[in-house]
């Protein structure tokens, strides 16, 4: 089981009413094989605080547990005014190629779209094969400009870690753990950086 809501508390700030966390309820195939899709939506949550997101907690992880789901949480804060708007876009795009079905997907498709974050939290994520070079990887993620402390937090996955971090220079990052590497006399790995996707906040 993974539930990371104690460590991610202080990282949910609340500055205003137009401000939400978006929060989903999937199921995935690789733990459901018989979805059609690659994966499924329970249900939606827009967290206006933090209180909230307590109170339903509870709730989260009963469908969690029940529909043998995950509940994803992006870090990056949305605005209720920029995805309205970007909702309506989308409406008028999918009215436009006729594909009206599709209309009931316009407003979490802009909440999956669209941030409205200052200070902007990415993902460094650290498969299982990886974790051996954590030491390493986060050694080459402080050494990238800005200066200053870059990661925020650990958190746990299903099959390795999320690295949470403020933004840095990719690039330099992509050197500064090949030459890491290169002391172990390693190839070059692949990490994977997102700069707005979900962690996993409860899996059961």
């Amino acid at each position: 089981m993974i539930d990371c809501l104690e460590q991610i508390k202080d990282l949910l700030v609340f500055e205003s009413g137009d401000d939400f966390y978006y929060l989903q309820i999937l199921q995935r195939k690789k733990e459901n094989p018989q979805l059609g899709s690659n994966s499924r939506v329970i249900k939606n949550y827009y967290i206006t605080s933090l209180q909230y997101l307590i109170d339903r907690y509870d709730e989260i992880k009963t469908l969690c547990n029940t529909f043998n789901a995950r509940a994803s949480l992006r870090l990056n804060k949305r605005s209720f005014e920029k995805v309205g708007f970007k909702a309506l876009e989308n409406i008028a795009n999918t009215m436009q190629n006729r594909e009206y079905r599709h209309l009931v997907n316009s407003y979490d498709r802009a909440c999956g779209l669209l941030n409205n974050e200052k200070n902007k939290k990415w993902i460094v994520d650290i498969d299982r094969d990886d974790v051996i070079w954590l030491e390493q990887i986060i050694n080459s993620v402080q050494e990238c400009e800005p200066d200053g402390d870059k990661v925020i937090l650990q958190l746990p996955t299903k099959n390795g870690i999320h690295l949470i971090t403020k933004p840095f220079n990719v690039e330099q990052f992509r050197e500064n753990f090949s030459n890491e590497l290169k002391q172990y006399k390693m190839g070059e790995r692949i990490i994977d950086i997102h700069k707005d996707n979900p962690i996993n906040l409860y899996i059961p």
